[in-house]
Parts: C-alpha cells; sequence; structure tokens
C-alpha cells in the first residue's frame, strides 16, 4: 500500500480511552517511517482559523461537504488505515497550506 501525502483515506481512530475506535476520514500532511501525520477531516462547518472548508469535496473523493481541522492532528501508525478515498485539490492545498503558514505556531 501506497501512501502519499495529500491523500484521503479513511483511518481506524481510536478513542482518547482507548476502550474503542471509530473509521474517520484524515489527510495525510506528512509520513515518518511506518508512521504518518494526519489531519482530521469532519463534516462539520469551520469554526477556528485552523479549519479549512474543502470547495472541492466531492472530486477529493469524500462523501460530505468537509473540512480539515488542522488543530486535530494525529500521528498513526499505516497498519490503522483502511482505504484510499482520493486526493486533496490543488486549490485546496493551497488553501490548507495558508492555513497552516498563518496559524499553525508553536507556543512555547
Amino acid at each position: 500500500m501506497t501512501i502519499r501525502p495529500g491523500e484521503f483515506w479513511l483511518a481506524n481512530i481510536a478513542f482518547t480511552n482507548s476502550i474503542a475506535s471509530k473509521k474517520r476520514p484524515v489527510l495525510v500532511l506528512w509520513l515518518d517511517g511506518s508512521d504518518f501525520v494526519a489531519a482530521a477531516v469532519t463534516s462539520a462547518r469551520p469554526r477556528s482559523s485552523f479549519d479549512v472548508a474543502l470547495t472541492d469535496w466531492k472530486p477529493s473523493g469524500l462523501r460530505l461537504p468537509s473540512t480539515v481541522r488542522l488543530s486535530r492532528l494525529d500521528c498513526l501508525e499505516h497498519s490503522l488505515l483502511i482505504a484510499r478515498l482520493g486526493a486533496i485539490s490543488t486549490a485546496d492545498a493551497e488553501r490548507v497550506k495558508r492555513a497552516w503558514d498563518q496559524h499553525i505556531k508553536l507556543q512555547f
């Protein structure tokens, strides 16, 4: 299975209590060996400057209008991926990158 940054995948995401999990879409941001860092994808509307509403959600393989939540990052193992959904469009990718550059800052 080949995974590339900029792809949407369905992943098995564990709840914080680690007792159960749920299948959720994620956007792969970067790879790190057998792990990858992904942003949560939700059908909820944007609620902060860390959220980017996708305009090309349907051609990207998502079922519903979607938002990438840059404030909800996970480091996951490749084994948690279930299926590739598609890839982010060039226009949406630019908007995600711009939001990252403008709003994601270390606070220590």
